[in-house]
């Protein structure tokens, strides 16, 4: 049976090496990396809500009108506050990384089990990738308050570091597998 993932294993390489490094990156400088995480998304929420608001007062006759409006300024207020008090968007942040690690980790799991299914090599790194994702979320949890200063940072480069490492060892495993 041909591996589906043996066509693509380059793209999953590339991915893998780009993760790993961004993971570094974050690792060497957490309470950087957190705060700079959380002024980018800030500025992004913040371009995206002028936006929304120009787009959406251009076309005032649309249905819809006023839940775009709400949505627009609701990113305005959002990227405001992440910009203008970064210390507390990245509390704020700190929880939202929780959610997503906990989610992000089971996620991960049934994926592998889903390639175990189609008989792709080396899932249970992407397994065990998902089961990291658990165990990081357990010591933001466990960790609090204490946490906010590096768990942004820290945590996201693990996570990068994880990922990356099972996509290359995904991607090897594909690219030796027949086509």
């Amino acid at each position: 049976m041909q591996n589906p993932l043996h066509a693509h294993w380059r793209l999953f390489l590339f991915e893998g090496v780009v993760l790993l490094l961004l993971g570094l990156a974050a690792v060497v400088v957490p309470p950087l990396a957190g705060l700079g995480v959380t002024i980018f998304l800030g500025w992004l929420f913040l371009i995206g809500g002028i936006v929304g608001l120009v787009a959406t007062f251009g076309a005032r006759q649309a249905p819809g009108f006023w839940w775009s409006l709400f949505s627009a300024v609701i990113a305005l207020l959002a990227g405001a506050s992440l910009v203008w008090n970064p210390l507390v968007g990245l509390v704020t942040l700190t929880y939202v990384l929780i959610a997503y690690f906990a989610i992000d980790g089971v996620l991960s799991i049934v994926s592998a089990i889903e390639h175990r299914r189609e008989l792709s090599g080396r899932w249970e790194w992407m397994a065990f990738s998902g089961v990291i994702d658990l165990l990081v979320a357990a010591m933001i949890i466990a960790g609090l308050p204490g946490a906010f200063a590096w768990a942004l940072g820290l945590l996201v480069g693990i996570d990068l570091i994880f990922a990356g490492a099972s996509l290359v060892a995904m991607a090897l495993a594909a690219r030796d597998s027949t086509p």
